[in-house]
C-alpha cells in the first residue's frame, strides 16, 4: 500500500494533472515546431552535402558529424546560458527549439542522403536526359522514391525529439517534465511524475508502431 499511495496516488494524479496538460501544451508545440524546422534544414543540408561544392559540402559534413556528436543538452545549456554573454538572448522556447532542430537537421540529412543515394543512377540520367532542371527532377522523380525508404528512419527521429523535448525543462520551459517535477514539489509526492511517464507512453507509443509498420511494409516492398 506504501507503493501505491506513494508512486499511484489518484487524488494526487486528479489535482495535478491539469498542470500536466498545460505542460503537455508546450511539449506537443515544442516537438511539432522542432520536427518541421529540423526536417526542412535537414533536407537543405543534405542536398546541400550531396551537390554543393567541395568547400561548401565539406562544411555540410562538418556541421552533420558535429551536431550528431554533440549531446542535445550541452547545446541547449549553451544556446540558453552561454549566447547572452555576447549579446544574443533567446526564451526559454525559441532556445529549445533552435538546440533540438539543428539537431534533428543533422540526423535528417544523413537519413535523407540514404534515401536519395538508394534510388537507382537510372533516374537521375533519365531525369537529365529530359532536360529537366535540377529541382524539378528532385521534386517529380528522386524525392518520390527516396521517400519510400526515408518515412520509417524520419518517423523514429520524430519520436525521439518528443522525448528530448523533456531537456527543456533545465531551461525552465513549461514543458510537462518541468510541470511534473512542479508539481511534484507543490504535492510532496511522485506520482505526478508517473503521471508525466503514462502520458508519454500515450503519445509515443502509437509512434512507435507505426514505424514499425512502416518498417515492415517498406521490407514487404522491397522483397516482391
Amino acid at each position: 500500500m506504501d507503493l501505491i499511495n506513494t508512486f499511484f496516488n489518484w487524488e494526487v494524479l486528479v489535482r495535478a494533472f491539469p498542470i500536466l496538460l498545460r505542460g503537455l501544451g508546450y511539449t506537443l508545440m515544442l516537438g511539432c515546431v522542432t520536427i518541421v524546422i529540423g526536417t526542412t534544414a535537414g533536407l537543405l543540408l543534405c542536398l546541400v552535402r550531396l551537390y554543393a561544392i567541395r568547400p561548401i559540402q565539406l562544411l555540410a559534413i562538418v556541421y552533420i558529424d558535429v551536431f550528431r556528436a554533440l549531446p542535445i543538452l550541452v547545446l541547449l545549456i549553451l544556446v540558453y546560458y552561454a549566447l547572452p554573454f555576447v549579446g544574443i538572448r533567446f526564451d526559454s522556447f525559441t532556445s529549445a527549439t533552435l538546440a533540438l532542430s539543428m539537431v534533428l537537421a543533422a540526423f535528417t540529412a544523413e537519413v535523407c542522403r540514404a534515401g536519395i543515394q538508394n534510388v537507382p543512377k537510372g533516374q537521375f540520367e533519365a531525369a537529365a536526359s529530359l532536360g529537366m532542371p535540377f529541382w524539378q527532377s528532385m521534386r517529380k522523380i528522386i524525392l518520390p522514391q527516396a521517400i519510400k525508404v526515408i518515412i520509417p528512419p524520419l518517423t523514429s527521429n520524430s519520436i525521439s525529439v518528443f522525448k528530448d523535448t523533456a531537456l527543456a525543462s533545465v531551461v525552465a520551459m513549461p514543458d510537462l517534465l518541468k510541470q511534473a517535477n512542479d508539481a511534484q514539489a507543490m504535492m510532496a509526492n511522485p506520482t505526478p511524475l508517473v503521471g508525466a511517464a503514462l502520458i508519454y507512453l500515450a503519445i509515443l507509443w502509437p509512434m512507435v508502431r507505426l514505424v514499425g509498420y512502416l518498417e515492415a511494409r517498406n521490407q514487404r516492398a522491397t522483397t516482391r
